[in-house]
C-alpha cells in the first residue's frame, strides 16, 4: 500500500461513504477522506459545481497537511476528479485506482441522468433515498446539491473538464474499474477510457453494481490494496 491514499467520494456522497472501507485499509497505509466542498457538512460555497474547483479542494487540503504527492481511489465523480489532478498537477498524484467512473457524457445520457436529479422527484419516487442525502449533507439543503450536480453533469456534457484529447498526456499508473452490473457507467466506456491513457489497465468487478453502498466492501480492499502495493 501506498504510504498515503486519499478516497474522493462520488456525486451526492461525502466521505461517510468510506466509512465501511476505511478500517480495512488503514492498518497497510495512511489513508484519508475528505468532503468536497458542498458535500456532507462542508460549507457550501456560491459557486457551482466543477471538477476543477474539487481539484482546487484536494491542493488545498494537501498543502493544509503538508502531503507534497498522495494516490487516490476515486469513486463516481471521484475518479474524474482524480483525472484532472493527473493532468493538472502530475506532481501532486501517484497512482490512480477509478471505480465506476463516467468519463464519456454526451447530451442525451446526460439528460436521461439530469431527469433523475430532480428533488421533488426524489421525494415522490425514493423518499427513502432523499432521507439519507438530507442526513448525510446536513446542515446543507440536500435539495441544491442534487440542483448542483445536475447542473454538473449538463457542464460536462458539453465542456468535458479533462479534454479526450488530454488523456494521452497523463503518465500516471492507473486503474480503470467498473462493475459487470453497473447500470450507469459500461464495460465498454471504461475500456475505452483505458485505451485513451498511456499506462491504465481495465479491471472488471465480478456481480458489482454502481452505488457503492452495494458493492463488496472486503473485496475493494481487497483490490485496492492489491493495485497499490505493486
Amino acid at each position: 500500500m501506498p504510504q498515503k491514499l486519499l478516497l474522493l467520494h462520488g456525486a451526492l456522497g461525502s466521505r461517510e461513504q468510506f466509512k465501511l472501507l476505511l478500517p480495512l485499509l488503514s492498518d497497510r497505509a495512511s489513508v484519508f477522506s475528505i468532503n468536497l466542498e458542498g458535500h456532507g457538512p462542508s460549507p457550501t460555497v456560491n459557486r457551482p459545481f466543477r471538477i476543477q474547483y474539487f481539484a482546487e479542494n484536494i491542493l488545498h487540503w494537501m498543502d493544509t497537511y503538508q502531503h507534497r504527492q498522495i494516490d487516490i481511489f476515486g469513486y463516481s465523480m471521484g475518479g474524474y476528479v482524480a483525472l484532472y489532478l493527473a493532468l493538472h498537477h502530475p506532481e501532486r498524484v501517484g497512482k490512480i485506482f477509478t471505480l465506476g467512473t463516467k468519463y464519456f457524457w454526451n447530451r442525451e445520457n446526460a439528460q436521461a441522468e439530469i431527469q433523475n436529479l430532480q428533488p421533488d422527484t426524489l421525494l415522490a419516487k425514493v423518499p427513502a433515498f432523499a432521507d439519507i442525502l438530507k442526513w448525510r449533507h446536513s446542515p446543507n439543503d440536500w435539495k441544491e446539491v442534487v440542483t448542483k450536480t445536475a447542473e454538473l453533469i449538463q457542464y460536462l456534457s458539453a465542456h468535458p473538464e479533462v479534454n479526450t484529447l488530454e488523456l494521452a498526456r497523463i503518465q500516471n499508473r492507473i486503474r480503470i474499474g467498473v462493475g459487470d452490473i453497473d447500470r450507469m457507467v459500461s464495460i465498454e466506456e471504461s475500456d475505452r477510457l483505458r485505451h485513451k491513457l498511456p499506462n491504465a489497465e481495465l479491471m472488471v468487478l465480478p456481480n458489482t453494481p454502481h452505488p457503492i453502498d452495494k458493492v463488496a466492501i472486503p473485496k475493494l480492499s481487497f483490490y485496492i490494496k492489491e493495485f497499490f502495493e505493486h
